[in-house]
């Protein structure tokens, strides 16, 4: 077992090194509040990262039974619906999505 000073040593740099990759964007994020490039970001990477969620998420469901896709698909149409017609309320269209398939797949 490594000795206390060396497991001290580790945790130390260990805790250095997160809390530098989590400061240093925002410490240069108000450098580049003005960036067109920063605002493009703010808007579009959202909504990647949610595809990305959704893309892994439905091959993962359509591989293992393709019979659930329909309804997983059926969600996601739900999903969207929800957003655009509740006012882009990310935590209700997910949730009202969720359900939906979660009912689906247990009722049918």
């Amino acid at each position: 077992m490594p000795s206390p000073s060396y497991l001290i040593a580790v945790l130390a740099i260990v805790f250095g090194i997160t809390l530098a990759l989590r400061a240093v964007p925002f410490a240069v994020l108000g450098r580049l509040s003005d960036s067109a490039i920063v605002r493009r970001l703010a808007v579009w990477m959202p909504v990647g990262i949610l595809a990305v969620l959704a893309v892994t998420a439905l091959h993962g469901t359509i591989t293992a039974d393709p019979h659930g896709a329909w309804y997983a698909l059926l969600a996601v149409a739900v999903t969207i619906g929800v957003h655009l017609a509740c006012g882009r309320r990310t935590i209700l269209s997910v949730g009202a999505g969720t359900a939906v398939y979660v009912v689906l797949l247990n009722v049918l």
